[in-house]
């Protein structure tokens, strides 16, 4: 692009010398930028209200050779955001069946799982297992679909630690910070964060490390954002054809570490046994369930 101008300031310089059609159709892009770089010419015309030659006119106005530059301008600086946008339209592009997709999105999750274990760092695992085991307080966090899991993964460490807690609640980001704000040197905060990042979660990390708190980073690869911040990270293929990410990889992963917590634990069979003498109450079939009979009354 021209002198480094900007989609928004080429658009703006232009607008005197377009015609009323042309400026109505800068004027949706300029409000819409992100909606505009998602778009087929055939949607854009529509959305404005034009013909498909129309809108090839306009951005050859704008100065570029058709429509596919003027779109590939616009999703400039957009691309890991419209990433499975894009693959999405790409994959509903093909002919194919629904058992098709099915038995592909099951194969992305086979496929993904194993490069996962192909490059698993077993001194990263073996650092991650000290790190959550040695802490006097473990902090899980994450947020959008990585919220959820977070929550599995302190479900599945709670038996293992002195205490974890997930931060990522209904209270958003500034509950998250007030939780954190309790950081120690002792204190560990595992940190879920895949492609889309979310800016809380960036944040956030961000805040622990200029404290000193330590990081445990599970994410997609040694260029996500949260890598560099990590004391310690672990990465899983995450891709899939019709969402951002994989989240059945990432629960995989998961699960794995936790099974390692276990295993490395020095009481953890002691452990899992109170644990379940605890809830029997609450386990359908066992004996003394809350499932319609009266629990037995304990000895006097």
């Amino acid at each position: 692009m021209p002198d480094g101008q900007t989609i928004s300031e080429r658009i703006a310089r232009a607008m005197p010398t377009l015609t009323p059609a042309h400026q109505r159709m800068a004027n949706y892009v300029l409000d819409n930028l992100f909606r505009a770089a998602t778009m087929r010419i055939d949607e854009f015309a529509t959305a404005v209200d034009v013909s498909v030659a129309t809108a090839n006119r306009f951005a050859k106005a704008l100065g570029f050779d058709g429509y596919p530059q003027f779109r590939a301008e616009l999703v400039r600086g957009f691309e890991a955001t419209l990433a499975p946008v894009e693959r999405l339209r790409d994959e509903l592009a093909r002919p194919t069946t629904v058992g098709e997709v099915f038995a592909a999105a099951l194969e992305d999750g086979a496929r993904n799982l194993e490069q996962t274990r192909r490059n698993l760092d077993a001194d990263a695992v073996e650092r991650a297992c000290d790190a959550i085991l040695g802490a006097q307080r473990v902090y899980v966090m994450g947020f959008g679909a990585s919220g959820f899991l977070s929550g599995l993964m302190q479900h599945g460490l709670e038996m293992h630690c002195r205490m974890v807690t997930s931060v990522s609640t209904v209270g958003g980001a500034s509950h998250a910070a007030r939780q954190l704000f309790k950081l120690t040197p002792e204190d560990l905060v595992i940190v879920v964060a895949f492609p889309r990042y979310v800016t809380d979660t960036m944040l956030l990390a961000q805040r622990v490390k200029a404290h000193g708190g330590r990081l445990l980073a599970l994410t997609d690869g040694p260029t996500s954002p949260l890598a560099p911040l990590a004391d310690i990270a672990l990465y899983a293929n995450a891709g899939n054809r019709l969402s951002a990410n994989s989240d059945a990889t990432v629960l995989a992963l998961i699960e794995a570490l936790c099974g390692a917590v276990a295993y490395r634990s020095a009481r953890s069979v002691k452990a899992a046994a109170e644990m379940t003498e605890f809830l029997l109450p609450w386990l359908y079939g066992a004996p003394g369930a809350r499932d319609g009979r009266a629990a037995p009354k304990s000895p006097d």
